[in-house]
């Protein structure tokens, strides 16, 4: 079972049987049924690992859209002599109001309890580059979930062609020791 290929994130593509007892001999048959299972299983683990990164992606981009938005209002603002009056969250139900005088500034949460202050133009800059980023990810975990979903298929496919060889067998087994 040589696993040449491979999906550009180092993926290994599944082998396609296609004559049976090419694939494999007669003493062979549970060896070859026990490693499909486990690559089955491998599949099937990075399936549900690809799908909690997809859905940690999918609720951090708009998280990331939203502060880039907030970070443009401040930056369309910069120049204006009034101060920008606000509401912001301090809990799920309780908001204060705010007067922000001319924002050159602004904190954003990295992450593991970090807050760093950027300027809005650099805050700007790493947020579109976050967001750029977390959208290349999420594509890629697309094209991962789809190529492992084939790969799935492939070796339920050849796991039910071995099995069947192998009932084939025995039944050929026993009918020869009948008669």
């Amino acid at each position: 079972m040589a696993q040449l290929e491979a999906n550009p994130r180092g993926i290994p593509q599944a082998p396609f049987v296609g004559k049976v007892e090419e694939f494999t001999t007669e003493s062979e048959v549970e060896g070859t049924l026990k490693k499909f299972q486990e690559m089955l299983s491998k599949y099937k683990y990075m399936e549900t690992h690809l799908l909690q990164r997809k859905k940690s992606l999918e609720s951090k981009i708009p998280d990331i859209k939203k502060t880039l938005d907030m970070v443009d209002f401040l930056i369309s603002n910069e120049s204006s002599p009034e101060p920008i009056l606000t509401q912001y969250e301090l809990n799920d139900t309780l908001y204060a109001h705010a007067s922000i005088p001319s924002p050159k500034t602004v904190n954003l949460w990295l992450g593991a309890n970090v807050m760093l202050e950027y300027s809005t133009s650099e805050a700007r800059t790493l947020l579109s580059q976050k967001l750029g980023s977390a959208r290349t990810s999420l594509e890629q975990v697309d094209e991962d979930l789809e190529f492992l979903r084939d790969q799935i298929t492939t070796m339920e496919v050849n796991t039910a062609r071995v099995y069947n060889y192998d009932v084939k067998l025995r039944r050929l087994r026993k009918e020869a020791g009948g008669k």
